[in-house]
C-alpha cells in the first residue's frame, strides 16, 4: 500500500472518528441553555395547575371559596374534611366509583394487549393470504373517530342482544378493547418486525414452533413496547368518559369516577373544594401508575428506533 493511500484512509478515518454522530449532534442541541430554559417552562406551566389543584383539596370551605389557592402560603390552613366528605359521604361516594374505575380499566388493559400481541406476531412471522391487506385494513382502522363507530358499535350490541347487558361491565371492556386494537396491532407489528430473522430461523431449526418463539422469545423481547402500550391504554381508559358514558347505560353502579365526577360538577358546581378533592382522587392512580412504569415507558418509545 502506498504513502497516498495510506494518508488517505486514515484522513479518512480521522473524519469519520471527529464527525459528531446524529445522537451527539441531538444530545447537544437538547442541552442547550435554551432548550433547558423551554423545559423548565413547560414544566412549571404544567405542574402549576396540579400544584392548585392539590392545595385546594386540602383548604377549607370557607377558604376556598373567598380566596385563591395561592393565598396559602401567607395564611395556611388545611384540613382532611374534603376527602372524607366524597370518599365516605353516600351523597358522593366516590370510593365506589373509584373501584368501577379499576374493575373497567384492568380488565380494558389485559384483553386488548393480549389479542394485539396474538396478532402483530402473527402478521409479522406468519404467512397466510391476504396478510398485507388485513393489517393495511387495521392501520386504517386508526383513522376512524371513535365518535362515528359508536352507533354502529351500539346497533351491533341491539342486534346482539346485548342491550339488556348495559348494567353490566362487559359491554365497556368490548368497546374499550375494540377501540383500542388497531393501535396495538400497529405498534406491537412494527416493533417484532425489528427482531432479527436471524433469530427466529435459528429457533426454527432447533425445533421451536410458533408458540414457543412466541412465549419464549418474543414476550421478553417485546416487555418495554407492551408497557409503553399498557401506560397509554391505563391512562386512556382511566380518563375517558364518553365511552363509560354511552356503554355504561348511564347506570351508576358501572360508572367510573369520571362519570360521577361530569355528575358532581354539574349538580354542585359551588363546591369547589369537594371538586377537587373529588379530582384528585381520580388523578393519583394515574399519576402513580405513570411515575412507577415511567422507565419501561422511556424504553418502549425507544424501542426500534435505533439499529445495530
Amino acid at each position: 500500500m502506498s504513502a497516498e493511500t495510506t494518508t488517505t484512509a486514515s484522513t479518512s478515518a480521522g473524519d469519520r472518528t471527529q464527525r459528531p454522530t446524529a445522537a451527539a449532534e441531538a444530545k447537544h442541541r437538547l442541552s442547550s441553555p435554551w432548550a433547558s430554559l423551554a423545559a423548565v417552562v413547560i414544566a412549571t406551566l404544567w405542574t402549576v395547575p396540579t400544584a392548585g389543584l392539590l392545595i385546594s383539596s386540602f383548604r377549607p370551605e370557607n377558604d376556598v371559596k373567598s380566596s385563591g389557592w395561592w393565598t396559602v402560603l401567607s395564611d395556611p390552613s388545611f384540613t382532611l374534611a374534603n376527602y372524607d366528605a366524597v370518599l365516605n359521604d353516600e351523597n358522593y361516594d366516590l370510593a365506589t366509583f373509584f373501584v368501577n374505575s379499576l374493575v373497567i380499566t384492568l380488565p380494558a388493559v389485559v384483553i386488548p394487549i393480549t389479542l394485539a400481541t396474538l396478532t402483530a406476531y402473527a402478521f409479522a412471522w406468519m404467512k397466510f393470504p391476504g396478510r398485507d391487506a388485513l393489517f393495511v385494513a387495521v392501520f386504517a382502522m386508526q383513522i376512524v373517530p371513535i365518535q362515528v363507530t359508536m352507533i354502529p358499535l351500539l346497533q351491533l350490541f341491539v342486534n346482539a342482544d346485548i342491550a339488556g347487558r348495559f348494567g353490566a361491565f362487559w359491554p365497556i371492556w368490548i368497546a374499550h378493547s375494540a377501540f383500542a386494537l388497531p393501535l396495538a396491532i400497529y405498534l406491537l407489528h412494527n416493533f417484532m418486525k425489528e427482531v432479527p430473522a436471524e433469530l427466529i430461523e435459528a429457533a426454527r431449526v432447533d425445533g421451536a414452533g410458533h408458540v414457543k418463539i412466541f412465549t419464549r422469545i418474543m414476550l421478553p423481547l417485546m416487555t418495554p413496547a407492551i408497557a409503553a402500550f399498557g401506560i397509554f391504554q391505563f391512562l386512556w381508559v382511566w380518563n375517558d368518559l364518553l365511552v363509560a358514558l354511552v356503554f355504561g347505560g348511564g347506570n351508576l353502579n358501572v360508572s367510573p369516577l369520571t362519570v360521577r365526577l361530569a355528575e358532581l360538577s354539574g349538580t354542585r358546581d359551588q363546591d369547589w373544594h369537594l371538586l377537587s378533592a373529588g379530582a384528585f382522587v381520580s388523578l393519583i392512580v394515574p399519576l402513580v401508575v405513570f411515575l412507577s412504569l415511567q422507565r419501561y415507558f422511556v424504553r418502549g418509545l425507544l424501542a426500534g428506533s435505533v439499529k445495530g
